[in-house]
């Protein structure tokens, strides 16, 4: 997009947010850079130069503008639906891996050398590795500037800077403010919502997202069902527990018409921009909705749907490994029952935490933690023991990799390789846990029995010729298709 200069000039004059953080707007003569709806004056084209990230803006000498705040835009849709190399990397370092493992150990990830790694970010990107990172940790400080009342000294280092001194340089290069002015600037309500929050150790901020947004099956998902103990719905926020690097934190999430309010409570500060990115992708916030619904909306029979509540979004996880855990606990059971596998598990296995508001009491255990279970104590079929049991075996011991890194495809042959797993369990963990937006379920009872209804085909193999004009975004497709029933799952809970 950011090579398209006709293009981003267009967007910047007509101010259009759908293209914020696809691409960002330096301007040579200020050496500011923005997000293309800057609500400031449109610099003259000529003046004008585009940027695919932010991170590629600083590394060419260009400072954050501090009318529109470019780094808190949302993230750009290209890199959480593509399986290639630099998306899984970008998905990587958003998950914080260069700053704990450093470069070799992101390119160790993706089964590349480090040279080739920073190649390619830097030819599609404009940015290194590192740079990116630096990027992350910049707005990571901001954060904890604006919204927490921590030292700065403490939130140089919870922010991942090796010391005081490039955390000042940082913060003045990029946004042209010291950390003390930017501290000052904060009294109140900040331009994106982020505030110093008067509960100690949590930080209130903003996930912004590309508008529209309907919340109905996205939140209704997640509430219908949470695991007692790991999430629940209260006061109109879904809240859960997190496992993080440094420790763990509980978040709390509530659908607004312009954001999603987010409130964290963490360990350790450290985890701030992890847990941020988690968020974002369990949500599924950083999708465009206006290309999938456009697409989807060129279908007759499905246009009525998307016209009726456009904006969906798919919901995802935290945690790929927990998630393939509950579609196994899920297979031909009701939600109900699936829940009570799953806390069963939770309670027995999980690590407890604190939760200042009660509620939450402990994190869905690990694989590591279930690789020990006794197949005899879980109330399943034999059959579906074996499944779970060779299921958290190979999580456990590395040979099926469910995360950023992972490449789609593969892990999709890696699911279909154990006991028990069918295209219906595969494309599930696909669509929820990998963010395949192409993942399709066509055996889906619920998917069949929307299309009958809509007069689409109801078999799967004739329903999978019919949705190939719906690729890529065939999972959204699901979802339009899934809310057409009466189920707590596609509605907001009262």
């Amino acid at each position: 997009m950011h090579t398209d200069t006709e293009r981003c000039v267009r967007a910047v004059q007509s101010k259009d947010a759908r293209f914020d953080g696809v691409f960002f707007t330096a301007v040579r003569t200020t050496r500011i850079y923005c997000r293309p709806s800057c609500p400031a004056v449109p610099p003259k084209p000529e003046n004008m130069e585009f940027h695919p990230t932010a991170a590629s803006c600083q590394r060419a000498g260009f400072r954050a503008c501090k009318r529109c705040r470019p780094d808190t835009s949302p993230g750009s849709p290209h890199w959480h639906v593509r399986a290639d190399a630099v998306a899984r990397a970008v998905r990587l370092i958003q998950d914080g891996v260069v700053d704990r493992e450093g470069v070799p150990g992101l390119a160790a990830r993706l089964g590349y050398s480090t040279r080739q790694i920073e190649r390619q970010l830097l030819t599609e990107l404009g940015a290194s590795p590192l740079a990116l990172a630096r990027a992350q940790r910049a707005q990571t400080a901001r954060l904890l500037i604006e919204t927490t009342p921590m030292p700065m000294a403490q939130i140089a280092f919870a922010a991942g800077f090796s010391s005081i001194r490039t955390f000042n340089d940082t913060v003045r290069e990029v946004f042209a403010l010291t950390p003390g002015e930017l501290r000052a600037r904060a009294r109140g309500p900040r331009a994106d919502g982020s505030r110093v929050s008067t509960t100690p150790g949590t930080i209130t901020l903003r996930l912004p997202f590309r508008a529209p947004l309907d919340p109905s099956n996205l939140f209704g998902h997640l509430a219908a069902t949470a695991v007692p103990g790991v999430e629940e719905w209260r006061d109109g926020a879904y809240r859960r527990t997190l496992a993080l690097p440094y420790g763990y934190g509980i978040v709390a999430l509530t659908p607004r018409p312009d954001h999603v309010l987010c409130r964290l409570s963490l360990t350790d500060p450290r985890d701030l921009p992890i847990a941020i990115s988690r968020c974002r992708r369990l949500l599924d916030l950083d999708a465009d909705p206006v290309a999938v619904d456009d697409q989807l909306r060129a279908d007759p029979l499905l246009a009525p749907l998307v016209d009726a509540a456009p904006g969906r979004r798919v919901p995802r996880t935290v945690d790929a490994a927990e998630f393939a855990v509950r579609a196994v606990l899920g297979q031909q059971v009701s939600t109900a029952a699936a829940r009570t596998h799953a806390a069963r598990l939770v309670t027995a296995h999980g690590v407890r935490v604190e939760d200042p508001e009660g509620g939450l009491t402990h994190l869905f255990p690990t694989p590591e933690a279930l690789a020990g279970l006794d197949p005899e104590t879980l109330a399943l079929p034999r059959s579906r023991r074996t499944t779970l049991i060779t299921l958290i075996g190979a999580l456990a011991d590395g040979s099926l990799a469910l995360g950023p890194e992972s490449d789609w495809a593969e892990a999709r042959a890696g699911l279909l390789a154990l006991p028990g797993f069918g295209p219906w369990t595969t494309e599930v963990i696909a669509m929820r846990a990998l963010g395949d937006p192409d993942a399709f379920l066509p055996g889906d009872l619920g998917v069949r029995r929307a299309a009958q209804s809509l007069g689409l085909p109801a078999t799967p193999a004739a329903l999978t010729d019919r949705a190939a004009r719906w690729r890529p975004w065939r999972a959204y497709a699901v979802q339009y298709l899934w809310a057409t029933d009466e189920h707590p799952i596609n509605h907001l809970p009262a």
